[in-house]
């Protein structure tokens, strides 16, 4: 049988320090670890023992660009780690190690309305109009948006982004006074 020789160039091998190895393993034994970090922590502990990216990824069941990815950040933070391993006790380092481990944000706008803001708009809608001034016997998105905005609650707002928010949260505006 002929033996199939890799092509391309060999991956660097990545610097894994004693200590980084022990708290990698650690993390892989640990029940509560989740499934992601216990990935990576395989992927650089195999790739600091010289396997090739291919290899790697037929054994953990994941891509070849996501070997490279990971193999890459592990190398971008090597320095990082081994300045906080210098001076650093162990919990500190494998704080470390997971935030190198962790997904980094992604990418895209942020959240328009907070938490404080979408229940104050709940809490305006299972108030009575009336007690706002408004001339109606039950909210509308429309009449809502306006009186949030009236409030202060936020500074602008849709009337359909605000029954977005009470048909999410199963939430309606009652139509009559409920009896308790």
């Amino acid at each position: 049988m002929k033996r199939r020789i890799p092509r391309g160039a060999k991956p660097e091998q990545l610097q894994v320090s004693a200590r980084q190895e022990q708290i990698l393993a650690k993390i892989i034994r640990r029940a509560n670890s989740p499934h992601y970090l216990v990935v990576r922590a395989r992927l650089v502990l195999q790739a600091a023992s010289a396997a090739r990216n291919t290899h790697i990824a037929a054994e953990l069941g994941v891509s070849l660009p996501t070997v490279r990815t990971w193999r890459g950040r592990w190398a971008a933070a090597t320095a990082a780690l081994q300045e906080e391993e210098a001076g650093a006790d162990d919990k500190a380092l494998e704080a470390h190690l997971l935030a190198v481990l962790r997904d980094q944000p992604r990418p895209g706008t942020p959240a328009t309305f907070s938490a404080e803001q979408i229940c104050q708009i709940i809490a305006v809608a299972c108030e009575e109009p009336m007690a706002s001034g408004r001339p109606i016997t039950v909210w509308t998105p429309r009449e809502l948006a306006d009186e949030v905005i009236k409030r202060q609650i936020v500074v602008s707002i849709s009337p359909r982004q605000v029954g977005r928010f009470l048909k999410r949260g199963g939430f309606e505006t009652a139509s009559k006074p409920l009896l308790a």
